[in-house]
């Protein structure tokens, strides 16, 4: 098999708090390949946002190292785009603005740029909302917005921290509708934390479970639900299954955390 885009061997991470040391994770070990979508779940408190942190460089490791495309992670690191839970866009900046943010940081003119914002506007169903500002955009429309500034810096790892968990239902499912068909179009690969076994279900080709902190790899399972990926397969008896084993495992962490 082609060498890991993500790479992290043996990662630990410690916190000091006023109560001691806090172990968030430990021995963490995960290889993802170009173009691969892996979804991690667990327990609240388990590491899982400590980790993708990690991999974005806004965080180091204690112990351990994380490598991308062979070169360890020392520093935010440009090559990953991360999309958050709060939707993190500046409210001073149209959509255009936000989108062509980091291309104008990089140097790229105003008219590549707005080009590239326009691709990416276009692609997530932003057409006609260029000039609003986020204030004036629902919350399903603000986080279309994020992933697609994140996705206008090309980066070759998408990095997300439960990205929809504060959108209502249906435009989660929507949402998620999206991501599969940019990630179908554009082959990124994908880290994703959620704390929905549905979701993880639906978007992953790979679904990591992990303990209850200290966050270890307590599983790992390959998603072999058929794709292109609709919503509807959580009617299949295999997808009922899958879910049901995904589920009994974290339950078991969480009956283990506050026993």
């Amino acid at each position: 098999m082609n060498t890991p885009l993500i790479d992290a061997q043996s990662v630990s991470k410690s916190f000091d708090t006023r109560q001691g040391s806090l172990c968030a994770l430990q021995d963490f070990s995960l290889q993802m390949h170009e173009g691969e979508v892996v979804c991690i779940v667990g327990a609240s408190g388990c590491g899982k946002s400590t980790f993708l942190n990690i991999v974005a460089g806004f965080t180091t490791p204690s112990s351990g190292q994380v490598l991308l495309d062979g070169r360890e992670i020392i520093g935010i690191e440009p090559r990953c785009g991360m999309i958050f839970q709060n939707y993190a866009l500046f409210p001073w900046l149209t959509v255009r603005g936000n989108v062509a943010f980091g291309p104008h940081m990089k140097g790229v003119s105003r008219r590549h740029r707005h080009e590239q914002a326009q691709r990416w506007i276009d692609l997530v169903g932003l057409k006609g909302f260029e000039d609003a500002y986020p204030g004036e955009l629902s919350g399903g429309m603000q986080q279309r917005v994020a992933l697609s500034r994140a996705l206008a810096n090309e980066p070759e790892v998408l990095l997300c921290d439960e990205p929809f968990a504060a959108l209502d239902a249906m435009t989660r499912q929507i949402m998620q509708q999206e991501l599969l068909k940019i990630v179908q179009d554009s082959q990124k690969t994908v880290l994703f934390i959620t704390h929905s076994i549905d979701e993880a279900l639906v978007l992953s080709d790979r679904l990591i479970v992990m303990s209850a902190r200290p966050g270890r790899v307590k599983a790992v399972y390959e998603n072999d639900l058929p794709r292109p990926r609709q919503l509807d397969i959580q009617i299949t008896s295999h997808y009922l299954e899958l879910k049901r084993e995904v589920w009994g495992l974290v339950q078991e962490e969480v009956i283990g955390l506050n026993s």
